[in-house]
């Protein structure tokens, strides 16, 4: 098999680990609680923790990628994924295993920044646009079958396996990675920028603290407010320190060309609407429905593999119709889907969801390919290691943001609703108490604290707010998705592109 194809292989494999690590979390994340005695604010960091160095390394991975060797950064991030998953599945309390997936996050950030530019060295017109299709496709893969997976592994064995089976995975695509891909790097273009590294992950880190501990601290206290006003302060120094640095981790330069700010706001919406959303519908399907893991990963196929069937399709469309059309008719769907999902009641089945999952599982399949070979389609070969590592961090600050600011919103949502539906009844007393614990995810400590006779009346708040607050969330969502849509098909335009795609339309 030519090298081109070794690549591409162990790259996909790489990613497939990546983002099943993400889907397969998700199911388990209700038996994590219960194991662990999670809180909620403990589920979000179990993502966001990950998403965050995900998001704070990646730009510095890319441009180190690009000085000392594409091939050798990929492996060493390799190495520290696969560590980092033998240690959360080895975690005891939610502390231990929200620091190892931080460190599972920088391993992550490490590999997940070459991702792209290795395809990208490789592959050259016709054929970048296949490779994307089946890289594209891989994504809709472990999407597809993560739920699948992880409700096996956590109600057959536990939930400490679905980390525990990154380890073969990894060992495998270190030995592939060794044997047969080749090594490239741009030292030109590429160099450490420490400020650039401090100012962003440490703005990014005090926006996400305080978007999900804004409820239980109060949004006018002291922390929050410091949080916040200390992440607006230290985002403005980053935008200053990369205007400045001499050799900048992330190249502003780049946001000249339209479409690269519209493939950026694509990869951020996609992931702030709908991979932020995942966490919230597991909750509803597993909590609100009574779902097993297993049960709830056979109930999300119906998204995950139209995703996965739409891959390979937009991969190819990108070589023959403009990629804003694919962002904007693919977000659109996403869009469109979310919305389908609303107007749930307490009475709902879960086949309420089924037609919004079809519909977003499309849109999803539509987006990714098109995203992908945008991102470094409108730079210079050169530069795709950066373009790669600026494309995914704003995938992974969709997801830290999206799933901290719909937390909040949710958490507040639904102890106001429970507080207010128990307000004029035998509870009425203790209604704010109870809304806080309950909006907290403390419900089963909410209800065995009460009276035998009035545990009918709190559930059944219980049950009323918490398909109202997820039918807000489903909206807001919603709007980012179709925001996204709107301006990314206005923004990128086929003259940006580096190499001109076959479906566009050759510049005068």
């Amino acid at each position: 098999m030519a090298r081109k194809w070794w690549t591409l292989l162990v790259v996909c494999v790489a990613t497939f680990m990546l983002l099943l690590d993400i889907t397969i979390v998700n199911v388990a994340l209700p038996d994590i609680q219960a194991d662990l005695k999670s809180d909620f604010s403990d589920l979000q960091w179990v993502i966001d923790a990950y998403a965050l160095m995900l998001a704070a390394l990646l730009l510095t991975a890319g441009s180190l990628a690009d000085l000392l060797g594409r091939r050798r950064v990929f492996v060493v991030g390799l190495v520290l994924f696969t560590v980092a998953s033998l240690l959360c599945g080895l975690a005891t309390t939610p502390t231990f295993l929200n620091l190892a997936r931080g460190f599972q996050g920088v391993g992550g950030a490490v590999m997940f920044a070459t991702t792209l530019a290795l395809i990208a060295q490789e592959f050259q017109g016709r054929e970048r646009g296949t490779a994307f299709g089946i890289w594209g496709a891989t994504i809709g893969g472990a999407i597809a079958i993560g739920p699948l997976v992880g409700g096996a592994l956590t109600e057959g064995i536990s939930w400490h396996w679905i980390f525990f089976i990154n380890i073969p995975i990894g060992v495998a695509a270190i030995a592939v990675t060794l044997l047969r891909v080749s090594e490239s790097r741009a030292p030109e273009k590429a160099g450490v920028d420490p400020l650039g590294v401090v100012t962003f992950s440490a703005g990014l880190f005090m926006l996400v603290f305080a978007l999900i501990r804004g409820n239980e601290e109060g949004w006018a206290s002291p922390l929050i407010v410091g949080f916040l006003v200390g992440s607006a302060i230290l985002l403005v120094l980053f935008v200053v320190v990369e205007l400045l640095w001499p050799r900048p981790m992330f190249d502003l330069s780049l946001f000249r060309k339209p479409a690269f700010g519209g493939v950026s706001i694509a990869a951020f919406c996609l992931s702030a609407s709908m991979f932020a959303m995942f966490l919230f519908l597991t909750l509803y399907v597993q909590n609100g429905l009574g779902f097993s893991p297993l049960e709830a990963g056979i109930r999300f196929l119906p998204v995950t593999l139209v995703a996965f069937l739409a891959g390979p399709i937009s991969g190819r469309l990108t070589e023959v119709i403009p990629v804003r059309i694919l962002f904007g008719v693919g977000l659109g769907l996403v869009g469109i889907g979310l919305l389908m999902m609303g107007g749930l009641k307490p009475s709902s089945e879960w086949t309420a969801l089924l037609p919004g999952f079809i519909v977003a599982g499309a849109g999803i399949g539509l987006t990714n390919p098109a995203i992908a070979s945008t991102a470094v389609g409108v730079v210079s070969p050169a530069e795709s290691g950066m373009a790669s590592g600026i494309n995914s961090t704003f995938r992974q600050v969709g997801i830290a943001t999206g799933i901290a600011g719909l937390g909040a919103v949710f958490q507040s949502d639904i102890s106001t609703r429970v507080s207010e539906k128990l307000a004029g009844g035998v509870l009425a007393g203790s209604a704010d108490r109870l809304g806080e614990m309950v909006g907290s995810f403390e419900t089963q400590t909410a209800v065995a604290s009460v009276p035998q006779e009035s545990r009918a009346e709190l559930t059944a708040a219980v049950n009323a707010s918490f398909v109202a607050a997820l039918n807000e969330l489903l909206v807001i969502a919603a709007v980012v998705a179709l925001a996204g849509a709107v301006l990314a098909f206005l923004l990128v335009r086929g003259r940006d592109f580096a190499a001109q795609p076959a479906g566009e339309p050759t510049p005068a």
